[in-house]
């Protein structure tokens, strides 16, 4: 890959010192000084937009100035013809003096930790929270955002800069409102990756009034992508109650320049535990009340007795990581649930529900257990300290390496409990020595087989210990009359 290299022009100006007249002339040396002194400014004012680029956001020796800054102090100075050919003449040096920087800077590579994407500027940083850029701002001097963003293939033919919104460069669009732009290593059609990328936004949303986006700009290593997995774009509508409208830069010349924006480059970063937490608490809840879900019965009255309902779902794909035998490996859940009062097990393909299916079914389950695979993402759905069964074909627990652990990642920074997984041991699947530096792609897609034996003591363990824990809830949420939900769970601020 070829290298962006990025040459910044330096302006030096040369000044002279203005001789003294006599006092018949004081109007024309008074107006020639203030004439001097605006043109340096503004000049000045240039120099400042260049480097403001390679300005930490924390900084704050700069003050902004605007265009109505300007016409405050020419008005004062000069007689109206004089300040609007002026004011014209500053304008257009603004608009011509903003830089544009390749979107990926090529000399960095995206894991070595150095902020590639937008890499002349640093992220606003708060305690516990996720790394963010917003415009316009403080740190940004007053100015927004611009983009020209319609390459797909290479993010360094890609390009932002910052421009006041009185002077934005020539042939700009203007977009109101709030704008999303979100740059990932990974991809938004994988949901794992997908909804690592999209919280931070609910997280930023949340705690900032639950102002809504009018538009989302995503990138993948810097180049547009306009369109998202279906599963994700409902959560993120129901979420933000509104439709997902993808910006594709087709209006005007494809050079936009946005009133607000917020920039998420790091998924979930430095986003502390709980902070991950209550955002999924959101869009759980807003997912629910989106597609009508009523809050499930917790417990039954058998003859007198307080009995916890255990809903135990089999969550199965098709295909690649499916099942080898789904009928033996239900049956064996099947009687380890038939054997404690109250426990009901469903086993669905999460292929043949609809999101709002989906959302109905994890709001009422408490024991997930489903083959690794995005349809697992679904746990984030359901109630907090919910439990997930994970299970793996042959050869993924030597040869997967750490993006097997996805899931159990998920399941932590949601609140769910990982009960841990099972990794086929049987099977054959051998992979040729030839081939063998890329053996992982002979088991990638591999089907799951089953231990019944063992299979039927680790769900005995999880629903006997569901039950503990929910007999638990029900005694406490007796002895008193406080509420254990979180009023704010579908608040903002």
């Amino acid at each position: 890959m070829n290298e962006v290299a990025v040459v910044e022009m330096e302006r030096q100006g040369n000044t002279k010192d203005l001789p003294s007249k006599s006092k018949s002339f004081n109007i024309y040396s008074t107006t020639t000084v203030l004439i001097f002194i605006s043109l340096s400014l503004a000049t000045l004012l240039i120099v400042f937009d260049f480097q403001a680029l390679h300005t930490p956001v924390y900084s704050s020796s700069l003050k902004s100035w605007s265009v109505q800054k300007w016409e405050t102090l020419c008005k004062t100075n000069y007689d109206s013809g004089n300040y609007s050919s002026k004011l014209n003449e500053m304008s257009s040096k603004l608009r011509d003096s903003v830089t544009f920087l390749p979107l990926k800077d090529w000399r960095f590579k995206p894991r070595e930790g150095h902020t590639w994407f937008m890499s002349t500027i640093e992220d606003t940083i708060e305690d516990d929270e996720v790394e963010y850029l917003y415009f316009p701002s403080e740190a940004s001097k007053g100015r927004i955002l611009c983009l020209k963003a319609r390459d797909r293939r290479d993010g360094g033919n890609n390009f932002y800069g910052l421009a006041w919104p009185e002077s934005l460069p020539a042939n700009a669009t203007f977009m109101d409102g709030l704008t999303y732009v979100s740059d990932t290593y990974y991809d938004y059609n994988n949901l794992f990756h997908a909804v690592t990328a999209m919280l931070p936004f609910v997280g930023w949303y949340k705690r900032k009034g639950c102002e809504k986006p009018s538009r989302w700009v995503l990138f993948h290593w810097g180049e547009l992508r306009t369109g998202m997995v279906t599963w994700l774009q409902k959560l993120m509508e129901a979420t933000y109650e509104d439709e997902v409208k993808l910006e594709s830069f087709e209006r005007g010349n494809g050079l936009l320049c946005f009133e607000k924006a917020v920039v998420m480059r790091h998924n979930m970063g430095r986003m502390g535990q709980e902070k991950k937490r209550e955002a999924y608490d959101l869009m759980r809840c807003k997912a629910r009340a989106f597609c009508n879900v009523s809050q499930t019965e917790k417990v039954l009255n058998v003859n007198g007795k307080l009995t916890p309902v255990i809903r135990f779902t089999v969550l199965m794909r098709k295909g690649p990581r499916s099942f080898k035998n789904e009928s033996i490996v239900i049956q064996t859940f099947q009687r380890e649930c038939e054997k404690v009062e109250g426990c009901k097990l469903t086993a669905v393909h999460s292929e043949d529900l609809s999101f709002c299916d989906q959302v109905s079914l994890m709001s009422s389950t408490d024991i997930v257990a489903s083959p690794h695979g995005a349809q697992l993402t679904n746990q984030v759905l359901m109630d907090r300290g919910s439990s997930v069964m994970e299970f793996f074909p042959r050869g993924w627990k030597e040869l997967a390496g750490v993006g097997q652990h996805a899931h159990h990642w998920v399941a932590s920074a949601s609140g769910m409990r990982h009960e841990g997984g099972w990794w086929d041991q049987q099977g054959d699947n051998i992979c040729p020595p030839q081939e063998s530096h890329q053996c992982f792609k002979y088991f990638k897609g591999a089907q799951v087989g089953h231990n019944e034996t063992y299979f039927a003591e680790w769900s005995r363990r999880v629903i006997n210990q569901v039950k503990t824990d929910k007999l638990d809830q029900v005694i406490k949420s007796l002895a008193t009359t406080e509420s254990h939900i979180n009023p704010n769970i579908c608040s903002c601020g």
